[in-house]
């Protein structure tokens, strides 16, 4: 979810206050909800798989916390599937195993005819269910190596799911190296809050967050176990990831805070 896209007419739209509507302007394909201008996700048609939205391109963040050889190891997941842009990038260009879970059906429709969502096969599967609710179960616990967290309802006012608990669930999803980026873009969110809570779950130092983009997305990184590696190595992978991936990632290491960790938290519980 990011801020307000030109509106050129919708490509389709379904029944409902939250049916997904379509937008296009300048060669870049918008999904909203319900009929709103708030950007829910984007595509640039003719490159469908590059990552349109600046703070999306942050999202990838967690990248600069793995070796190089290990970017796209194990299993990928996103909570919200917005325009699938994440899950297009885990699936299609990391050749991860990619899984998303979304809520709404229309969302999913929208990104099967319009957004080229693949369709599900031995390393992609889009799972229709509420969010909180697979996060919870605890037959997943330590089952997702990477774990991308939009949500964002029609109106944008805050977070979906933004309670502690949610994120304690977040995780105990996350296998022991398993890291995790949230957006918490919202007009009426706290971020101070939000990320206190995020620090609640995963412990004190174990949570960096990278400065708003001009729309407002705030992106927070939070690893379960991995430190925040040296900055000759940062610079390195970000290097790395820049030349092979084409992502501004020596861009994201100056909106990373110098310190250990700039949220502050009491300490996890067990």
């Amino acid at each position: 979810m990011t801020g307000v896209a030109p509106r050129r007419g919708p490509l389709s739209k379904g029944n409902g206050e939250q049916s997904a509507t379509i937008s296009e302007a300048d060669g870049v394909r918008y999904l909203h909800l319900g009929g709103t201008p708030w950007v829910q996700g984007a595509m640039r048609v003719r490159s469908p798989r590059a990552l349109e939205l600046e703070y999306v391109q942050r999202m990838m963040v967690w990248m600069l916390l793995r070796e190089p050889a290990r970017i796209a190891c194990g299993h990928a997941v996103q909570l919200g599937l917005g325009a699938a842009s994440i899950t297009r990038w885990c699936h299609s260009v990391l050749g991860m195993q990619t899984t998303a879970v979304e809520l709404n059906p229309s969302v999913i429709a929208a990104c099967r005819a319009w957004f080229r969502l693949p369709r599900d096969g031995p390393l992609l599967k889009v799972v229709e269910a509420d969010a909180a609710h697979w996060a919870g179960d605890a037959r997943r616990a330590r089952s997702v190596s990477v774990l991308h967290v939009d949500l964002y309802d029609h109106d944008a006012a805050a977070p979906a799911l933004d309670a502690a608990d949610f994120y304690a669930d977040c995780r105990r999803l996350l296998d022991g190296d398993g890291l995790m980026t949230v957006n918490l873009f919202g007009r009426n969110a706290r971020f101070e809050r939000s990320a206190r809570r995020i620090a609640k779950a995963f412990g004190a130092g174990q949570v960096w967050a990278l400065s708003p983009t001009r729309d407002g997305n705030a992106i927070v990184l939070a690893a379960k176990s991995t430190p925040l590696p040296e900055r000759a190595t940062l610079c390195a992978r970000a290097k790395y990831v820049e030349s092979r991936y084409g992502l501004p990632a020596r861009k994201w290491l100056r909106l990373l805070p110098k310190a250990a960790s700039i949220i502050t938290a009491s300490p996890r519980r067990p």
